[in-house]
């Protein structure tokens, strides 16, 4: 994590995917300032060799420079190519300097735990000061033994960040091996087809997504 930097924006008066591909060829990146407040939304251009340079620094916490105004602000949304090779869209979300915010951090792991680790949450929300954010999370799983559960409250958080969620949510799980269905014993007959898994209720169950 840094502290903030300024990124010279300069507004983009047209819009729409073919003014976006030129201001993309001229080595600038489409982004947008979030409304907030008093303050309107605005549609603006980056500098694409500058943000990436921020980018590679871990820079967190941006002052935005539009016609000559501050406003200080993080990347809420990043949109990528179909490659995920280029950011073809940045979403600003304006902030007060030294006033804590809730935010959206990546989740890994890192060690070798004692069975099949099943991290149950890829992201979580964190309270910090904006210059605080990390830039993810990670989670020691090493020589943890099957069976092992970890909530949120076990993560190891950086000085200035506390959770945004029950401290009780289960983010790991620590499983066996799975196991290969065993075959039959010589001479003994398997299940026969349609017995196994079938039920007197008609129809099929329906997928549902979480």
């Amino acid at each position: 994590m840094s502290d903030s930097s300024v990124l010279t924006a300069e507004r983009r008066e047209k819009l729409g995917t073919r003014a976006s591909r030129e201001v993309r060829s001229a080595g600038r990146i489409p982004a947008s300032l979030q409304a907030d407040g008093d303050s309107p939304h605005v549609d603006i251009s980056i500098d694409e060799r500058e943000f990436l340079a921020f980018r590679r620094r871990h820079v967190q916490l941006y002052d935005i420079s539009v016609d000559g105004e501050l406003s200080s602000a993080i990347v809420r949304e990043l949109q990528w190519d179909a490659f995920g090779d280029n950011i073809i869209h940045v979403e600003f979300r304006r902030v007060q300097r030294g006033v804590e915010i809730e935010s959206v951090v990546s989740l890994s792991t890192t060690g070798q735990a004692g069975g099949v680790v099943n991290l149950l949450l890829s992201q979580i929300t964190i309270k910090s000061i904006p210059s605080m954010i990390p830039d993810n999370l990670e989670i020691n799983v090493g020589g943890l033994e099957e069976g092992t559960h970890l909530t949120a409250d076990q993560i190891e958080l950086p000085e200035g960040v506390s959770l945004a969620i029950e401290g009780d949510t289960e983010v790991v799980t620590i499983s066996g091996m799975s196991d290969e269905p065993e075959a039959p014993a010589e001479g003994e007959e398997g299940a026969e087809p349609g017995v196994v898994g079938d039920t007197d209720a008609g129809g099929d169950s329906g997928d549902s997504e979480g």
